[in-house]
C-alpha cells in the first residue's frame, strides 16, 4: 500500500492542477487548496490511479468507489495527464487479438443483439436526453459554422451542412438511417421538400418522431419506422441517403455488407452521407487504458470504432465511390463539452429523470462519458468524419460537365456558396 501511495503522490505533484485525495482511512494527501478533490472509499481505486487506468477509474466512480468535487473539465485535464501512454497505442492489438475481435464483432451484431444494444442506450429516458441536448434533440456532432454559435444553432448548421452536401431537391426520396429523434429527417422534409423515411431501433425515438410528424402535418410525406437497416426494402431505390451516428453500431466485420446494403438502397448516381465516429489509430477498435471497456459496459454495448482508412476501404468494397471527406473532430469536442456543461448545470433535474435502482449509476456514467469523450476528441484519440459517396454502377451521365445536374459534386462551392448566402440573409 505504501508503494502505491508513493506512486500516487508522485503523480499528484506533477499535475497541472492542484489535486487533493481523501483516503479511505480519513487521511489526506495532495494540495490544501485543490481544484479537484477526490474522496476515495476503496483502496483498489488508488491502484487504478497509480496505473493511470482512466477507464477503470470511470467504472470506480460509477460504482460509488470515490466522489469528485470540482468541474468535469478540470477532472479531464487531470485524467489526460495521468495516462501512462496514448490510449491509441495502449489499444494496439496483435494478429491473434485482431482475429478474436473479428469473431466477436460477427457474434455481437445479430438483429436481436443490435436491437437490445440500441434500446439499452437510447431508451434510457427521453426526459434525461432532453435536459442537455438542443431543442431538436440532435444527438451527434454539431457544425460550428460561426465561432459564436450556440449549440442549437450549430446543430441546425450541421443539419443544413448534410442536406447541402447531399444536394437534396424537392420530391426526392430521402432515407435517414438511424434517424434518432428526427432532427435531420424533419429538417430535410421542411426545408428541402423531400419525401423522407427514417428508421430506428429505439422504441422511444420511434414513438416520439411519429408524434412530431403528426403535429407538424407531415404525415404522408414523412414516415418513421422501427426497423433494422438490414430489413429495408430495396425494390424502390432512394435518391439520397444519410447515416448519421449509426455506423459505429454496425461492427467492423459487417462494414462491407453495410455499405453494400446502402449501395443497393440507392439509385444509380445517388448520393450517400456517412457521418460517424472514427478511431484515431489504424489498428484499434476502441481506446485503451480501460476507456473502451467503460463505454461498452455503461454506454454503448457493442459499439466498435474503425480508422477512416478502413471506412474508405470497406466503402469501396461495398461499391460506393468516396467523393468528399471532412474531419469534424474539433467540432465534436466542442459539442460534447456543451452537452457535458449542460448536464453538469442540471444534475438534480437529471436525477429526477433517472428513476429506479440504476438511476444514480446511469447519471455517474454519463457524467464521465460526456466529459471523457470531449477529452478524447480534443486530444485526437478519436475523430468524426463525414464521407460523401456515390453509387456509380449502371449510372449514365454527362459527368464531364461541371454544370451537370446528375449529382456529381465537382467542387465544394455548392455547399459553402449556399452557406454564405444564408449568412447574408441572416444579417
Amino acid at each position: 500500500m505504501s508503494s502505491i501511495l508513493s506512486a500516487v503522490e508522485s503523480k499528484l505533484a506533477s499535475l497541472p492542477l492542484p489535486v487533493k485525495l481523501t483516503l479511505p482511512d480519513g487521511n489526506s494527501v495532495g494540495a490544501s487548496d485543490p481544484a479537484i478533490h477526490l474522496t476515495i472509499r476503496e483502496a483498489s481505486t488508488l491502484g487504478h490511479l497509480a496505473a493511470g487506468q482512466v477507464g477503470t477509474l470511470g467504472e470506480d466512480y460509477v460504482e460509488g468507489k470515490f466522489e469528485v468535487e470540482g468541474s468535469m473539465r478540470d477532472l479531464m485535464r487531470v485524467a489526460a495527464e495521468i495516462l501512462p501512454q496514448s490510449p491509441i497505442d495502449a489499444a494496439r492489438a496483435g494478429m491473434f487479438t485482431k482475429l478474436i475481435r473479428r469473431v466477436m464483432s460477427v457474434w455481437r451484431h445479430t438483429l436481436e443483439r443490435d436491437a437490445k444494444q440500441i434500446q439499452f442506450h437510447y431508451d434510457l429516458s427521453d426526459d434525461f436526453y432532453a435536459l442537455w441536448l438542443d431543442p431538436r434533440r440532435v444527438y451527434s456532432c454539431a457544425y460550428y459554422r460561426e465561432d459564436d454559435m450556440t449549440l442549437a444553432q450549430a446543430q441546425e448548421a450541421k443539419l443544413d451542412h448534410i442536406c447541402r452536401k447531399l444536394r437534396l431537391k424537392p420530391g426526392e426520396r430521402f432515407l435517414d438511417i438511424g434517424a434518432g429523434w428526427g432532427g435531420l429527417l424533419l429538417w430535410a422534409a421542411e426545408n428541402y421538400g423531400v419525401e423522407a423515411t427514417g428508421i430506428t431501433l429505439s422504441r422511444n425515438q420511434h414513438a416520439y418522431v411519429n408524434r412530431l410528424i403528426e403535429e407538424k402535418g407531415l404525415a404522408g410525406r414523412v414516415r418513421m419506422e422501427l426497423l433494422d437497416y438490414r430489413k429495408l426494402d430495396e425494390s424502390r431505390p432512394y435518391d439520397k441517403i444519410a447515416s448519421v451516428g449509426m455506423f459505429e453500431h454496425v461492427g467492423r466485420a459487417q462494414l462491407v455488407d453495410y455499405f453494400s446494403k446502402l449501395r443497393r438502397l440507392l439509385r444509380p448516381g445517388g448520393l450517400v452521407m456517412n457521418h460517424g465516429i472514427t478511431a484515431g489509430g489504424v489498428d484499434n477498435t476502441q481506446l485503451g487504458a480501460g476507456m473502451g471497456e467503460f463505454i461498452d459496459k455503461y454506454i454503448f454495448p457493442g459499439g466498435e470504432l474503425t480508422h477512416i482508412s478502413n471506412v474508405l476501404h470497406t466503402m469501396t468494397e461495398g461499391g460506393i465511390e468516396a467523393l468528399d471527406i471532412e474531419n469534424l473532430r474539433p467540432h465534436y469536442a466542442r459539442t460534447l463539452w456543451a452537452w457535458s456543461d449542460s448536464l453538469e448545470a442540471q444534475l438534480q433535474a437529471a436525477r429526477a429523470t433517472l428513476t429506479g435502482e440504476n438511476g444514480e449509476r446511469s447519471l455517474r456514467a454519463y457524467r464521465m462519458y460526456l466529459a471523457g469523450c470531449a477529452m478524447g476528441f480534443e486530444h485526437g484519440w478519436i475523430a468524426l468524419h463525414q464521407v460523401l459517396g456515390q453509387h456509380r454502377e449502371g449510372w449514365k451521365a454527362d459527368e464531364l460537365s461541371s454544370k451537370s445536374e446528375q449529382g456529381y459534386p465537382w467542387r465544394r462551392d455548392y455547399i459553402y456558396a449556399s452557406e454564405d448566402a444564408s449568412r447574408a440573409k441572416d444579417l
